[in-house]
């Protein structure tokens, strides 16, 4: 029913300021960045993998990067439960992050993560896709390959093509989850409900929501120099961040 519909504010662009010096507060409270070590390193062993197979496989490694962004969100899960707990006063450590697992919600969180999957996989075929149209192969050697990308009309048009497919579907994993994980471990009314608050709070903050998809892509591409070890800390602080702008966006 439309009266059952979670209220929607407007903020400004200083709203962005303030969600992310109260995610910096959060981790600095309750620093994760050892688990995410755990995970990261994983992360790069599969890059590095992939960039190692030689030229079968080289064309994946951007958009396998590029595209873990977009599944951030379901990797933040555990964030937003340690923000939402010293929100409330209560005791928050690293620990309390699988507290998730517990959540009443999990049904509706594990169906969005698996939508959030499966944008992921059409990311890549869509970039295979583009890839095959345009270079079709690279060299096995690294530094050739990347003359080709760079210094060829094929290469530049699989660089036009491709950033503007990513930004697509990085723009729409943001209308539709800017808010809505967080509003699911928060107070669960279906996935329905929470993507479709996710949505009417972009279309009420457009300029907002935008200014933090770049915010998140600036972030993570400085967190990703070098060796992607800074996402230690950049991915914990922009989580926590996504539950405050939740907070300021969503009324409770």
């Amino acid at each position: 029913m439309v009266a059952d519909r979670p209220e929607v504010r407007r903020i400004g662009m200083d709203a962005l300021g303030t969600a992310l010096r109260r995610g910096w507060s959060d981790f600095v409270a309750a620093p994760t960045q050892l688990v995410f070590l755990c995970v990261l390193y994983p992360l790069v062993g599969l890059l590095a993998g992939t960039l190692a197979a030689g030229g079968d496989a080289m064309h994946l490694l951007y958009p396998m990067a590029a595209g873990f962004a977009l599944v951030g969100p379901v990797a933040a899960l555990g964030l937003y439960e340690i923000s939402r707990r010293r929100e409330r006063g209560f005791k928050a450590g690293w620990r309390n992050a699988f507290d998730v697992l517990r959540s009443p919600a999990i049904g509706s969180i594990t169906a969005l993560a698996l939508l959030l999957a499966a944008i992921f996989l059409a990311w890549l075929w869509v970039a295979h896709l583009i890839f095959a149209s345009t270079v079709g192969t690279l060299p096995a050697d690294a530094s050739e390959a990347m003359r080709v990308v760079f210094s060829t009309p094929d290469g530049h048009r699989l660089l036009l093509w491709g950033n503007l497919a990513g930004a697509g579907f990085a723009l729409a994993v943001l209308v539709l989850t800017v808010v809505s994980f967080p509003m699911l471990l928060d107070r669960d009314g279906g996935v329905a409900q929470a993507v479709g608050t996710s949505v009417r709070a972009f279309a009420a903050n457009p300029v907002p929501m935008l200014g933090w998809g770049l915010v998140v892509a600036v972030v993570l591409l400085l967190g990703s120099l070098p060796l992607f070890i800074g996402l230690a800390v950049a991915l914990p602080v922009l989580g926590h961040a996504t539950w405050h702008l939740y907070r300021m966006v969503v009324a409770k």
